[in-house]
């Protein structure tokens, strides 16, 4: 039976094949396993495809790295539009959010990590990416509403971030437990969340306190 799809069609579903099998791999393998033959196999694809639609693999890579949205699901306009008390419950609504999507997306994790050991223009988009969606909090509502303790706020909430990437990136990978919390689980999970908003609140509570007295 002849295949009657127009070859521009099979073109596009030959590319998506190829981005989704680095999608597969980066999951399972990590960037490591990201071979032009295992990306091939892996799509069920002559590897000569990579080339004759991306130019090589690094490209392909890329062109699947920029496709993503990781921080959709973080976006200013979650922003309510009104804040009365300085960022603070966004403040923490955006961490728990970051969490969930640390948590839940193994890709992102596994990018993550690259960008830890290579330079990569499309990796370092993922992380602009991520300052741009923050940077909306900070400059708009955090930093008006704390003055001279602005670059307090963002130490803060730099540290609170870097510990839940570390944490999801590190989880099941050679450990499953952070002071004893089993953060592949659901109670452990929730455990670091309620720490995450204790936290927020402790701190606010600080700098009001450091504002009354001058």
């Amino acid at each position: 039976m002849t295949d009657k799809t127009p070859p521009g069609r099979n073109k596009e579903r030959s590319k998506q094949q190829l981005l989704d099998a680095v999608g597969k791999l980066l999951k399972t393998e990590g960037f490591t396993g990201l071979k032009v033959n295992d990306i091939a196999a892996t799509a069920g694809l002559d590897k000569k495809l990579i080339y004759k639609y991306f130019g090589s693999r690094d490209n392909l890579v890329d062109e699947y790295i920029s496709s993503l949205d990781f921080w959709s699901n973080v976006s200013q306009d979650q922003a309510p539009p009104v804040i009365t008390d300085g960022g603070q419950d966004f403040t923490k609504h955006m961490l728990l959010q970051q969490y969930d999507v640390l948590d839940g997306n193994d890709e992102l994790q596994k990018l993550m990590m690259w960008g830890l050991y290579e330079s990569r223009k499309s990796l370092k988009a993922v992380a602009d990416e991520r300052e741009a969606v923050g940077e909306v909090l900070l400059t708009n509502i955090t930093d008006p509403f704390f003055g001279k303790f602005a670059k307090e706020y963002r130490s803060t909430v730099g540290i609170l971030i870097a510990g839940i990437y570390y944490m999801n990136m590190y989880a099941g990978v050679n450990c499953n437990t952070f002071c004893g919390i089993d953060i592949t689980q659901p109670e452990g999970k929730q455990d670091i969340k309620n720490a995450l908003v204790n936290l927020v609140d402790l701190f606010y509570k600080d700098i009001e306190a450091k504002k009354q007295e001058g």
